[in-house]
């Protein structure tokens, strides 16, 4: 069995994701994990965990699920075998950073944001000076990040006016950020909801 996430997005009208259910059941897969990334403006955006009995029945699968009437796929990729889903992703990378010795709490931070949200890198930058105080991942640019969280230091945590690709918190006790990239694929709604979360539990600990 191969598994596959599988982001689209749906009219948000009652049958809709039950359309895009039996579109791959057409081709002998199973939906294994729903989660609700945003809704809003007529649609919704959902990822779907889907599981094939091979993977070169993919491409029919993408295809099957256009068939249903305004539904557009964003993004698939595999999952990592083991990789957890969800909500339980979630409170493993929070388990992370609570669980973590002192000195070891802000490298163990950038390590579980970056695997929760597939990141290419993320980093902790003491603000406004942008001293790099963790990271995980490809090379980012500091200085624009520094000058990015710096200039949106009066969004607090407004995460609607972020770049698609940035996701962020604000660490304000302890006047530092947290912040994650990645190339390709845009943050919604709910992953940015979860990484401001873990921002506050890290601001939070003693």
């Amino acid at each position: 069995m191969e598994t596959f996430v599988v982001r689209v997005w749906l009219p948000d009208r009652p049958g809709a994701l039950g359309q895009v259910a039996s579109r791959i059941g057409a081709v002998h897969a199973d939906v294994v994990g729903i989660e609700i990334l945003e809704r809003g403006g007529g649609s919704a955006i959902d990822e779907l965990t889907v599981t094939l009995s091979d993977a070169s029945l993919l491409d029919l699968l993408i295809s099957e699920i256009r068939q249903v009437d305004g539904v557009a796929v964003e993004d698939v990729r595999p999952v990592a075998p083991g990789r957890p889903e969800g909500s339980m992703a979630a409170l493993l990378a929070a388990e992370s950073i609570v669980s973590a010795a002192p000195g070891e709490r802000y490298g163990n931070a950038c390590c579980a944001l970056r695997t929760l949200v597939d990141g290419d890198w993320s980093v902790v930058m003491r603000l406004p000076d942008g001293e790099l105080i963790a990271s995980c991942g490809d090379p980012v640019d500091l200085e624009w990040l520094a000058a990015f969280l710096n200039g949106s230091e009066h969004l607090g945590n407004d995460l609607e006016h972020t770049p698609g690709d940035l996701v962020w918190s604000r660490l304000p006790r302890l006047g530092m950020a947290v912040a994650s990239g990645r190339s390709g694929r845009v943050f919604h709604a709910r992953e940015r909801q979860e990484v401001h979360v873990l921002g506050r539990i890290l601001d939070a600990l003693p």
